[in-house]
C-alpha cells in the first residue's frame, strides 16, 4: 500500500483523478477504527492541509485546514475566551489510540459531547468547506458567515459522511464565548428508571439545563451554565423543583465530571469489548438500557437526557448485533468500537430502508461515482 500525502488543492484533485483503486482517506488515522474495515489499495493522507488560515474572535469564525490538530483549534480559541460549543470528544482512549486526531475528524464523524441536547452537533456549527469529490474535482460550500449558505446544504451533507463523498480540506466553524461558570447537580440514583425520569423533568424545566447523564454507581449529573448570578439562582430553584437530594459540583469539579462523560471514560477500562451508540427517544433510553445490558450481559450509561445510550457488550461473534437492533423500533444503533474481524462481517451503521439506501447510493454516485473514497466505510454496497 502507498502513502499519498498531497498538500494543496491541486495536487490532491490530481492524486484522486488518476487513482485506479480504492483510498483509505484520513487525516491523522485517529479515527480509523470507526466504521466499517476500508479495503484499499492506498491511503491518501490529508494531515498536510494544517493550520488556521483565519480567525475573527469577534466575528465568532474560524477556518482551518482539516489537518489542524483539534487541540491546537481549542487552545487558540480558549485564549480568547471562546470555544466549539458542541465540546467533540477525545475518543483516543475508549479506541485505543494515542491521538484526539484532526478537525477534520470531527466533521467527518459528526462528532458531539454531552452538550448536543441543547447547542447541536457538528454539523450545526459548520459554516462552510472546500475540498476535492471522488471525481477530482475541486469545489467550496457555504461560506464565512450563515447568510452565505444558499441552496443545498453541502456543508452539512459531508458532516458525518465518513470521508466516502469528498476529501475535506479545509473548514470554517462558528465558535461560540465560554460560559463564566458552571456547577452540577448530582442525584445518588440506582435506578436506571427514576434516573430517566429525573432527567426529563430537569430538562423540561424553565431552569435551562444544558447537560443531563446518567452513570451507574455515580447517579444523574444535571449542568448549569452561564454568568454566576443566574447559575446560582437556577440551581437553587432547580433543586426546589426536582424536590431530589442531590450534591453540587463546583466549577473545576463539574468541568472534570462532564469531560469524562464527554471522553466515555467509564467504557475506556477494557478495549476487549464491543461498544455500541445507540440513539432512541429520550424517553425510551433507560428502559432499552436495563433490557439490552440484561439480554447481553453488558453495562450501559446514558447522556443526553437519556436519549443516548452507550452499551458496552462482551465482544462474541457479532458484538450481540442481532439482540441489540431487534430491542427497538425506532432509532439506530452504531457499533462504534469492535475488532477488525466483527467490524467486517456485523452492519456497523443502523441498515437503512430501500428508500433511504438508495437515496445514499446516488448521492454517493454524485460525489465519487467510482467509489474511490473510503468504500465499504459505511455499508457495503457503497463500494
Amino acid at each position: 500500500m502507498s502513502f499519498l500525502s498531497p498538500a494543496t488543492d491541486q495536487e490532491l484533485a490530481e492524486a484522486i483523478s488518476a487513482a485506479k483503486a480504492p483510498l483509505l482517506v484520513e487525516g491523522h488515522g485517529s479515527k480509523r477504527g470507526l466504521g466499517r474495515v476500508v479495503e484499499a489499495a492506498d491511503t491518501l493522507s490529508l494531515a498536510k492541509f494544517a493550520g488556521v488560515t483565519l480567525y475573527e474572535p469577534e466575528e465568532l469564525v474560524i477556518e482551518a485546514g482539516t489537518g489542524t490538530p483539534l487541540d491546537e483549534i481549542e487552545a487558540l480559541v480558549d485564549r480568547h475566551n471562546q470555544r466549539l460549543a458542541f465540546e467533540p470528544p477525545d475518543l483516543a482512549r475508549v479506541l485505543g489510540g494515542n491521538s484526539r486526531g484532526s478537525l477534520g475528524s470531527v466533521l467527518a464523524c459528526n462528532l458531539a459531547g454531552p452538550r448536543r441536547i441543547t447547542v447541536g452537533a457538528a454539523r450545526d456549527h459548520i459554516l462552510g468547506l472546500r475540498g476535492v469529490s471522488g471525481r477530482g474535482e475541486i469545489f467550496k460550500a457555504g461560506g464565512r458567515v450563515v447568510k452565505n449558505v444558499t441552496g443545498y446544504d453541502v456543508a452539512k451533507l459531508m458532516a458525518g459522511s465518513y470521508g466516502t463523498l469528498a476529501a475535506i480540506t479545509s473548514v470554517t466553524f462558528k465558535v461560540l464565548p465560554k460560559t463564566e461558570t458552571e456547577v452540577t447537580l448530582m442525584a445518588q440514583l440506582r435506578d436506571v428508571h427514576a434516573a430517566g425520569a429525573l432527567m426529563r423533568r430537569a430538562m423540561q424545566s424553565p431552569y435551562d439545563v444544558s447537560c443531563a447523564a446518567y452513570l451507574p454507581g455515580h447517579g444523574v449529573g444535571l449542568r448549569l451554565e452561564g454568568i454566576a448570578a443566574s447559575v446560582d439562582d437556577r440551581r437553587q430553584s432547580l433543586i426546589k423543583h426536582l424536590n431530589q437530594a442531590v450534591d453540587v459540583m463546583d466549577e473545576l469539579a463539574s468541568r472534570a465530571f462532564w469531560r469524562a462523560v464527554r471522553d466515555l471514560d467509564v467504557h475506556a477500562r477494557s478495549l476487549d469489548t464491543a461498544l455500541w451508540r445507540i440513539s432512541v427517544a429520550p424517553s425510551e433510553g433507560p428502559s432499552l438500557a436495563g433490557k439490552l445490558a440484561a439480554e447481553t450481559g453488558g453495562s450501559y450509561s446514558l447522556d443526553w437526557a437519556g436519549g443516548l445510550v452507550w452499551l458496552e457488550v462482551p465482544e462474541a461473534h457479532d458484538a450481540h448485533a442481532a439482540t441489540i437492533r431487534a430491542g427497538f423500533t425506532s432509532g439506530h444503533a452504531m457499533l462504534l468500537r469492535a475488532s477488525e474481524a466483527v467490524r467486517r462481517k456485523v452492519d456497523v451503521f443502523q441498515p437503512q430502508s430501500v428508500a433511504l439506501a438508495a437515496l445514499s447510493q446516488r448521492t454517493k454516485h454524485a460525489f465519487d461515482p467510482k467509489g474511490l473514497l473510503n468504500p465499504g466505510k459505511m455499508a457495503r454496497q457503497w463500494g
